[in-house]
This record gives structure tokens, sequence and C-alpha cells, in this order.
């Protein structure tokens, strides 16, 4: 048996937990499949009961699917988790049954999001939400409605209808996430300038140092204080060493370059030792800007701090003249410092802090403005009335039907259900859809797209000449009705829908 001391245990341990850290890898992209819960079937049933020989319909409604969202939780800093779980499905609802019984709504899908994950859709690349604080959620597939009993559908002349609605299918998609860190400074400079020193040297993070390039492979965050714990305190980010070329794919920089968008003031560190090589410290200057307003037009308008760093080397003291007169001729305010030491830190600290009070008075004020000016009513894309729809040809015998209202009410309908296919006829004749149609030249074996299903469309040819009953007991004079088939080029409507 080996004995082993509590001394030994601890050390061990610490250095454990200092090689999970150095292994510890931020990820900022994610693609995942959302899907909303479809709504519950409704019930056809009938009251069957002792003494009431006309009990009439009591088929109950289903329930609604439950809506995927995404919520930003303060405690997470990383898109690992999607790494590992990329599917994600939230209930369907549950369907309706006799005695008017309603079925069971189905619960929600919660995804927890960090602050900072910018949600876009995969296939297009749309913007759909920035979410930053917490607490902040996004409904990022609704559920399907539940469909209607047969209670519904009773009617004068209608005394026992046996329809009843399908549940709406739950949206679904593939969704994009990136996460960009909220900080309120960024680190910027080429590898081994020396910002991960600069980090560690005002605030508690600890990140990889070491006189190779491209040590930081990650970016990594700090909280440096002003005044002490009651003081200015703001976060501060080091992103990993750009190189030229870094906009366009170029080394790591162009990995973690988003990072750069949520900060409001930039510090440029800039070894004005020139490196081992002896570069020319201004021309490194020049291509890390070039690069910055290569990925992104509005970085130029950043305000940005200069750092000159390592002037506790001989070499950075002969350059500091002539850094100093073209980079204040360009209009830059200019530090001098040493991360290594500590000298003038405190310097360029104090002054990125008053940028930011200033930054901070400036958006209250902002605010202020905006908050007294008279409010109007603002209509988007989102105020779209339901019942719009839109008719296409899409060649010799091919047409689609779009809009939210008329793609619901066909995945909705039962087809199985004579009932269902009748009253989805009458949908398309008051609507208008079926004299649109026939307008653009709609012919026997054409197939119509509507949402998911393919319908034939076949000319009525009986004995009445051509008319057809109304859900009312009329006449009408029809020459055609959708035959309610499922077409056979499957193989088309797959490409509609992936366009």
């Amino acid at each position: 048996m080996v004995d082993v001391t509590i001394d030994q245990i601890v050390a061990f341990d610490s250095q454990f937990q200092e090689h999970c850290l150095e292994f510890t890898v931020l990820v900022d992209q994610a693609r995942i499949f959302v899907k909303a819960g479809d709504g519950g079937n409704g019930s056809s049933s009938f009251r069957r009961e002792k003494y009431i020989p006309m009990g009439g319909p009591d088929g109950g409604d289903g329930g609604n699917g439950g809506d995927v969202i995404l919520t930003v939780v303060e405690n997470l800093n990383t898109l690992l988790p999607f790494q590992y779980v990329q599917e994600y499905k939230a209930e369907p609802g549950g369907p309706g049954s006799r005695q008017k019984k309603h079925g069971r709504n189905g619960k929600p899908k919660i995804v927890k999001v960090p602050p900072g994950t910018v949600v876009t859709l995969d296939e297009t690349g749309e913007f759909i939400a920035d979410l930053t604080e917490p607490g902040e959620e996004l409904v990022i597939a609704r559920g399907g409605k539940g469909g209607l009993g047969n209670v519904h559908f009773k009617s004068s002349v209608r005394r026992s209808p046996k329809l009843a609605e399908l549940g709406e299918p739950g949206e679904q998609r593939w969704v994009k996430l990136e996460l960009r860190l909220i900080a309120d400074v960024g680190l910027v400079g080429l590898p081994n300038a020396g910002k991960s020193t600069l980090l560690s040297a005002s605030t508690r993070a600890k990140p990889k140092i070491a006189d190779y390039p491209f040590t930081t492979l990650t970016p990594n965050l700090g909280v440096v204080e002003i005044g002490g714990a009651s003081g200015q305190a703001f976060v501060v980010a080091d992103i990993p060493g750009l190189i030229e070329g870094a906009a366009g794919g170029a080394g790591l920089g162009h990995e973690f370059l988003r990072h750069v968008h949520r900060t409001r003031v930039l510090i440029h560190v800039v070894d004005a030792a020139g490196g081992l090589e002896g570069r020319d410290p201004l021309d490194d200057f020049r291509k890390i800007n070039a690069e910055l307003a290569a990925f992104d037009a509005e970085m130029a308008s950043k305000p940005m701090v200069v750092a000159l760093n390592k002037v506790d080397l001989v070499e950075a003291r002969e350059n500091l003249p002539r850094l100093h007169e073209t980079l204040r001729a360009e209009g830059f305010t200019v530090f001098e410092i040493s991360a290594a030491t500590g000298q003038g830190v405190q310097d360029l600290y104090q002054d990125v802090a008053a940028r930011l009070r200033e930054i901070d008075a400036d958006q209250a004020e902002e605010r202020r403005k905006q908050a007294e000016r008279p409010q109007r009513r603002v209509y988007t894309m989102a105020n779209v009335d339901d019942r719009a729809w839109d008719v296409r040809k899409l060649d010799e015998r091919h047409f689609i039907v779009e809009g939210i209202g008329v793609e619901r009410f066909t995945n909705m309908t039962n087809f199985d259900s004579w009932e269902g296919a009748e009253r989805f006829q009458k949908m398309l004749r008051n609507s208008g859809i079926e004299k649109e149609l026939r307008r653009l030249g709609i012919r026997q074996g054409d197939t119509v797209h509507i949402a998911r299903h393919q319908l034939a469309w076949g000319e009525q040819d009986d004995e009445d000449g051509g008319f057809t009953i109304d859900d009312d007991g009329e006449d009408v004079d029809e020459e055609g009705e959708f035959e309610w088939e499922l077409a056979d080029d499957e193989e088309f409507a797959e490409e509609i829908h992936r366009s």
C-alpha cells in the first residue's frame, strides 16, 4: 500500500486542473436543427349516452405544439454543448378527444445560449437576432396550432359532421449560432506583440504566454479595475494574433475577428522593437488596420489607442521618436508601455476608461433624445395578412400557391375525408385561388403545389353537366375541381421546397 500525503494530492489536483485549462477550446460557431412540436389532431366523435338519442358531435380540439426557445444564460461563455447535441425538438400537442376534451399542449424546448450569440438562417444567412442580455428569449421555431374538433363544424344544415382538422406542423429549420464575445475593449496586434502579457499584467486572466508566434489560440477575457473595487471596471478581450490576409482567411485571426465587433475601444498593441525579425513597427501597424477595415468597414470608425510595447528594450527605444511623430500626425493617441514591467500600463488604462465614460455619456444622451421623440407605429414585413396569397406558374404543367393562411389551411386539411376535401375546395373557390388558376391556363393533369402537398387538377365530367354541390346544398356551375391525389413528380416538389 502506497502512502499519499494531503500535500501530494493537492499538488496533483492543481497540476491536473492546469493541464485541463491548457486544452480548453473556445467554440464560437455552431449549426443546429430546431423542430417545433406539431399541433394535435382534432377529434371527430359523437356524444353517445343513454337517454340522449341525438347527442351530436362532441370532438375536442387538438393541443398546440411546443415552441423551441433560445434563452440567454449568464454562466455560459461557449457554444461547446452544440458540438455534441445538434437537434432540438419540442413536444407535440396531444389529440383532442370525446366530450369536447382539449388535447394537451406540448412543452416548449428551452435551448440555453451564452450572451453575445448571433442567430442566422443557415441556408440564406439571413439575420434573425442578436442575443446579448441574460434572460433574453427568442422563439426560433413556433409550434403548430391544434386542429379543430368536429364540434366546430356543426350547423343547421350539417347536423352530424365527421369533419375534423389535422394539427398544423410545427416550424423546423437549420440555424447558425455565432458567439461574439461581449467586451468593452479589444486588444489587437500581430502575434507576439505582447497582448496576452498586457492582459495578464492588468487582470486576473491567465492566458498562455511564450516567446513564439500564435501562443494564444483562443480569445481571453479579463476585467480591469480603475480606482479599486469601488471604481470603474471594464472588460478587456485579448484577440489572438492577426496576420496579413486574416480577413481573407489567413492564419488564425480570421476565426476571431468577429469578437472585435462588440468592443467599443480598440488598443492596438505594437511591438516597438520590431520583433525578432526586426520588422518595421509602422508597417505592422498599417497591416493590422488594413485587415480590420477589410473584415468590416465599421472597424475604421472605432476609437483606437496605440500602445507601443516593449519600450524596456534598446531596439524599441531607438524607434520611439519616429513612431511618435508619424502616429500622432495621423491623429492617434500613443502610449509607451512595457507589459512585462508594468511601465505606462496604468496611464494607458486611465485614458481608455475616460473614453469609455465619454461613450457611455453619449449613448445615454442619445437614449434620452430617443425617448423624447414622438413614437410612431412602424409596419414591417412581419405585419403580413394571413389571408394574402399568390399563384405562380412554374412551367407548362406545374403551378404553386403561396400564402401563410392557405398553406396552414392545406396542412390542416384531412384529404382522406370527403368533407375535408369539400371544405378545402370551397376555400379555393371563395378565396379566388381557383379562378386565378384558370386564368393562368391550368389544364387537366397539371400539378398544383401548396405547402408540402401536390394536388392533381382534373376536369369533372358527370351526368349533371359539370355541376358540383357546395356545402350549402346549392348547385354551383364549375368546370373542374381538384382530385385529392398525390402527384407523381415528388422529385420536382422537393426541388421547389429546397429553392
